[in-house]
């Protein structure tokens, strides 16, 4: 238990002091306007209060993520919290924060075109392909989950809800952001934060025991920490699904200052609820053999919920198997607009722009409804964390050409690299090559990457033009 509070006091530590050294590396200025004060449009960029952008940036990359991949990665004991710890402050965070400012540097740009610009032309086309794929899967799965789940609840056909939510989606999509998003997401992202809450409290009232960290690999299987855990474990530590969300709310801010709040603060904050649902599952169960016996994370999450929280919990553990997933499927399909459209250099201040976008993005994620694409699903863990691979990598570019310290993303850029590349190797749904292979080849990538990275940032000069 004692690790679980230092490990809190950790994230917030983090959050204090070095997430303020990120944002002096960086170089925020207060004095610069941001996209939502130039470029206002009544759509997609509009000024938001504050605390409301940081409730709409929270809920945007957390949803399910940081409480399901709390859970199964809780299957690792409590190494885990080291993960959740060290990542989300050195590396999630980090992530988050330049994913988002350097989209207010370039008037709200999405991942892909923040890419172009540090890594090149190639990398930025393949981004764009890359991340409005990862933005429909991530869609069209947040269609067919709750809809299954609410079929389930009230005898009314899985497909009368999926057409219900694809309406919703496509409204969420088209709308300007403070229409629907704007107003409903800081409520759940309230109740969000609320339900973890709740959840340690109940923890610690029922006496619970949460174990200490120690560095074995206590999962039931004999799965490798390295890389599984640090592919498990995204949202709460690090997750390139972030890199796609935080243009939205980069067109919302109002002061470059509040930038580390909303972004840094956010990935904080989604770190906290990942640690309280990694130590709920190991407390609750006990082991983690019984934590894998209990089922999905779907059940383990109801059954916490409803055992610790009562009624009451019941409600959360509802809002966070349907409403959840919901609100990450709408904003998945907005960013995709949103990507490309800046793709295409096409306005997006008329109606009539918006749904020339939409209406064939949404054409292709009803049609994936229709088909068991299970097996591309497996792809996308790796996937996210090769999206927040790459956009370390851009962040460290920058601030090379810049001529600040690169270090603060080139370490976690070397060592995602690494894990990325290890786990496709080994994983299976990957190459299922042994480990003998799998480690060195991460390693002489990593090194690689490293290498490439350092040779091209000796022979860059600090630009002038780099906005910063």
């Amino acid at each position: 238990m004692i690790s679980f509070i230092l490990a809190v006091i950790a994230l917030v530590l983090g959050y204090v002091f070095y997430g303020k050294f990120v944002e002096k590396v960086f170089g925020m200025d207060p004095n610069r306007k941001t996209p939502a004060m130039e470029m206002e449009d009544g759509v997609d960029y509009v000024p938001l209060d504050a605390k409301k952008a940081f409730l709409v940036q929270f809920l945007n990359i957390a949803g399910l993520g940081p409480i399901f991949g709390a859970v199964a990665g809780a299957l690792w004991g409590p190494v885990a919290f080291l993960w959740i710890v060290l990542g989300c402050i050195f590396a999630g965070a980090t992530h988050d924060y330049f994913a988002g400012m350097l989209s207010i540097r370039h008037q709200g740009e999405t991942v892909a075109e923040i890419v172009g610009r540090y890594l090149g032309t190639t990398a930025q086309n393949v981004m764009r392909v890359f991340s409005v794929v990862l933005l429909i899967l991530v869609g069209v799965v947040f269609v067919n989950g709750p809809a299954g789940l609410l079929a389930n609840m009230t005898g009314i056909p899985q497909m009368a809800w999926v057409a219900f939510i694809i309406v919703y989606y496509l409204l969420a999509t088209v709308l300007p952001v403070d229409k629907i998003i704007g107003k409903i997401y800081p409520i759940f992202g309230a109740a969000l934060l609320i339900m973890g809450v709740g959840i340690i409290i109940g923890i610690f009232a029922k006496g619970y025991s949460i174990p200490e960290i120690q560095l074995a690999n206590l999962h039931p299987d004999g799965k490798g920490i390295f890389p599984f855990l640090f592919i498990t474990i995204a949202c709460g530590a690090i997750s390139g699904f972030h890199a796609t969300q935080s243009p939205i709310m980069a067109r919302c801010v109002q002061n470059e200052r509040q930038g580390r709040m909303i972004f840094y603060g956010a990935m904080i904050a989604e770190g906290i609820i990942a640690l309280i649902w990694a130590a709920a599952a190991m407390a609750f169960f006990g082991s983690t053999e019984a934590l894998q016996e209990a089922g999905k994370a779907a059940v383990v999450v109801n059954t916490i919920s409803v055992s610790l929280l009562g009624t009451v919990g019941g409600l959360l553990a509802l809002l966070g198997v349907v409403a959840c997933p919901i609100t990450s499927g709408d904003t998945a399909f907005r960013s995709a607009r949103l990507a490309i459209a800046d793709a295409l250099k096409f306005d997006q201040d008329k109606y009539r722009n918006r749904f020339i976008i939409a209406i064939p993005l949404f054409a292709v994620g009803i049609a994936l409804c229709f088909i068991d694409f299970s097996i591309i699903w497996r792809y996308f863990a790796w996937s996210n964390q090769t999206l927040a691979t790459i956009m370390l990598w851009a962040a460290a570019s920058y601030l090379a050409k810049k001529g600040s310290l690169h270090w603060i993303c080139t370490i976690p850029a070397t060592f995602m690299t690494a894990v990325t590349t290890t786990y496709i190797i080994i994983a299976p749904e990957g190459f299922q090559l042994s480990s003998s292979i799998g480690y060195p080849v991460g390693l002489v990538v990593a090194l690689g990457a490293f290498v490439l990275f350092m040779t091209k940032a000796k022979t860059n000069n600090p630009s002038t033009n780099i906005k910063g």
